[in-house]
């Protein structure tokens, strides 16, 4: 380490302030954060890691509960790998795993605080970190540090969800080092293991797809964008920033391009300037491609080289933030919850459907296509670096394959 003390500080300001400015350079609370990141060694990638936390948690932006949880577990493990560990966040294998979840059991002294204490003060017309902040605290009953089995649980899950998540967007290249934890860890019970899965039923998809169409053909000078946007990240397992551009690369509709057999590619420069190309679905060029844009005024299907912008401002402008097209599928979700609430769906069937973030789009779609695919037309379409993540991911056996595939196995008159 080059400057930094052992005492922790808070990397994230509250919800509020994440939601409004949290990627707001000039902001003073990100100034702070800039200036005690760049007091650590630079083989500590300390900005890489805060970026990938930071992008983490944009995804549950749209749930304030949720939110205040995923930050907290994660600032946590950001924290301890640069004080503690000392070594890149996105580097941390199994061993650092464990060892952060012996950690949270038994926290040192200087890491837990009496109360919960305001993150940032005022200071002279500046904001600093408060000094009397911790990253834990004690119990209100007890007035003693104690970590539940439930708490255990939802460490694991949350930071298990972050590598996920990296390792997704392209900027972790590692296997997952809570998943990596071997099956008869103490850190891992029933609950522990019931992960968020990050995909949404059949049933939630029908209902979310139908919401967005209810939705557009009500309002379509509104939410005929919000269709095609929900019908565009599903259909190509698109990444937010696959839609929204990338400060090299703005996508327009002529990146929709059909080769000389009639088969219809989206190119696509990823992270790290990395270009590819995904396969389009028929369905979606003849039932939501040709819909928006004859919505816009445009001609059916795409020219070469168009260059009208992929997504577009009501005022015109081209392209839209991430947090703009994040907000449109929380309207959307939220939407489809209420359907099936007025419906009478059980709640089981509509849990998680209040949390998902427009990244499980992509999950969603991967899941429900992934027996009928080869993986690895899967993992081109999906960009996934390597055959294994995709593998791992999305062909792992489910519980109720197994069940249905063993009773089709009989004992005699096997030959």
């Amino acid at each position: 380490m080059k400057n930094n003390s052992c005492t922790p500080v808070p990397l994230f300001g509250t919800y509020r302030w994440f939601v409004s400015v949290s990627d707001d350079l000039d902001d003073s609370t990100v100034v702070a954060v800039q200036k005690y990141l760049a007091g650590f060694d630079s083989r500590l990638c300390a900005l890489d890691g805060y970026e990938a936390v930071r992008d983490f948690l944009e995804s549950y932006a749209s749930n304030e509960a949720t939110f205040n949880s995923y930050r907290t577990h994660a600032e946590r493990l950001l924290l301890w790998s640069l004080l503690v560990r000392e070594r890149p966040l996105l580097d941390l294998r199994r061993s650092d795993a464990e060892e952060f979840l012996n950690f949270c059991m038994s926290p040192p002294s200087g890491w837990i605080g009496k109360i919960v204490r305001n993150r940032y003060l005022s200071k002279n017309d500046s904001i600093a970190p408060n000094p009397d902040w911790r990253p834990f605290a004690t119990s209100r009953e007890a007035n003693f540090y104690k970590l539940t089995a439930g708490s255990i649980a939802q460490i694991f899950s949350v930071c298990s969800s972050l590598y996920e998540y990296a390792i997704d967007e392209g900027v972790c290249t590692v296997v997952n080092p809570f998943r990596a934890i071997k099956q008869k860890s103490k850190f891992k019970n029933r609950s522990v293991q019931e992960l968020t899965t990050r995909s949404l039923t059949p049933l939630q998809w029908e209902y979310v797809l139908e919401a967005a169409e209810s939705m557009a053909n009500s309002e379509p000078e509104r939410h005929e964008r919000s269709l095609y946007i929900a019908a565009t990240m599903f259909s190509m397992y698109l990444r937010v920033s696959d839609l929204c551009g990338r400060d090299n690369w703005q996508p327009s509709m002529g990146d929709f391009r059909q080769d000389h057999e009639g088969n219809w590619w989206f190119h696509v420069i990823g992270k790290g300037n990395k270009a590819g190309k995904i396969a389009v679905r028929e369905e979606y060029v003849e039932l939501y491609l040709k819909r928006y844009r004859l919505h816009l005024g445009l001609s059916p299907l795409p020219s070469h080289n168009e260059s009208t912008p992929l997504l577009m401002a009501f005022n015109g402008k081209a392209g839209l933030s991430t947090r703009m097209v994040r907000f449109i599928m929380r309207e959307v979700f939220d939407f489809a919850i209420d359907r099936m609430v007025s419906e009478g769906r059980h709640e089981e069937e509509i849990q998680n459907l209040g949390v998902a973030t427009t990244h499980w789009l992509r999950h969603t779609a991967a899941t429900f296509d992934a027996p009928f695919r080869d993986p690895k037309d899967l993992q081109a379409d999906l960009r996934h670096s390597s055959l294994a993540t995709t593998q791992n991911i999305y062909y792992s056996s489910h519980d109720n394959q197994r069940a249905y595939s063993i009773q089709k196995l009989s004992m005699k008159d096997r030959g």
